[in-house]
């Protein structure tokens, strides 16, 4: 998967406007109060992804004012349009964080059009020492990611607000405790069911789906041709077909969030094939906190493997 062509696919839709926002955004740091006492002395923070939004809330508290950008899980984010409302949120945030590895671009051009030296920024994949060409964007999958995410939040939180430093430390404390029910799902999965054969449509879930112990058969390069927006080769969707028609995987995990005529068609297959099939989503649910939601994505995985039940929709 070649990752420079995920940030093709993410900002197709943005470069007609990126001119647009650098001169709006920076009318509206211009105009806009960005003082803590705007805001009940809260921190105005800004997450490019609300999941990152939900853990910012958790381990900000009371004391953080937190605006997440992508937040509709009905809609392809790849689809999204950065808008004037959007530029005002970053130009008079104290605390962004964004994804990285070209997911969330439209973040780094409104922040050059509106530089602040009082603002501060965690790019997840910087934090996590990841190189530009990282095959896989969806970084929060991995278990790895939110404790370093939480940790640094509370760090620089902290480094704004010094009062309530201890707080912010002990509500990420908190919120790494409340990751275990995921991380032992996730034990129990490989325990139980190592080397499961799945396929997926893109690499959504592949983080989890690997510290699940599972075995992805489908081509890394059918996997980025479709996060691309590209068309995959004859002979990959050939050899995808026969890994649902035949019943060589156990699961079939598809991109819930962006569907196409590909994807429909080989869930049909699926269907017909009695192959479970179990939908993940690039942006959080509604009703679900990021622990709740990864939990739900494991379960909904380990429910498929072991009782063929299918889970094309999270719900509470």
């Amino acid at each position: 998967m070649k990752l420079h062509l995920q940030s093709s696919h993410l900002t197709r839709t943005l470069v007609a406007t990126a001119a647009a926002l650098a001169v709006t955004a920076g009318a509206a740091a211009c105009s806009s109060d960005t003082s803590n006492s705007a805001n009940d002395g809260k921190i105005v923070a800004v997450a490019a992804e609300n999941e990152y939004g939900d853990v910012l809330s958790q381990v900000g508290g009371d004391h953080v004012d937190v605006h997440s950008i992508m937040s509709n899980p009905d809609t392809d984010p790849h689809e999204f349009e950065a808008n004037t409302d959007v530029a005002k949120q970053v130009s008079q945030a104290k605390l962004l964080v964004q994804n990285g590895v070209g997911y969330d671009d439209f973040m780094e051009k409104i922040e050059q059009a509106n530089p602040s030296s009082d603002r501060q920024v965690i790019n997840v994949q910087k934090l996590r020492g990841l190189p530009d060409d990282t095959p896989n964007p969806h970084l929060w999958y991995d278990p790895e990611t939110m404790p370093a995410v939480a940790d640094e939040m509370a760090k620089i939180l902290g480094d704004i607000q010094p009062e309530n430093k201890a707080e912010f430390t002990a509500n990420a404390d908190k919120f790494k405790v409340a990751l275990q029910p995921w991380k032992d799902a996730l034990a129990q999965f490989k325990q139980q069911h190592p080397d499961t054969p799945v396929a997926v449509t893109e690499p959504v879930a592949d983080y989890l789906l690997k510290a699940a112990g599972a075995n992805i058969r489908t081509p890394e390069t059918l996997e980025a041709a479709v996060m691309n927006d590209t068309d995959p080769s004859a002979t990959d969707v050939e050899f995808q077909n026969k890994l649902v028609e035949d019943k060589q995987v156990k699961v079939l995990l598809y991109n819930q969030q962006v569907t196409d005529d590909s994807t429909t068609d080989l869930l049909k297959k699926a269907k017909a094939a009695g192959v479970p099939v179990v939908g993940v989503y690039e942006t959080m649910p509604e009703g679900f906190t990021y622990q709740d939601w990864m939990l739900a994505e494991t379960k909904a995985l380990s429910d498929a493997t072991a009782n063929g039940t299918s889970t094309e929709q999270l719900s509470k």
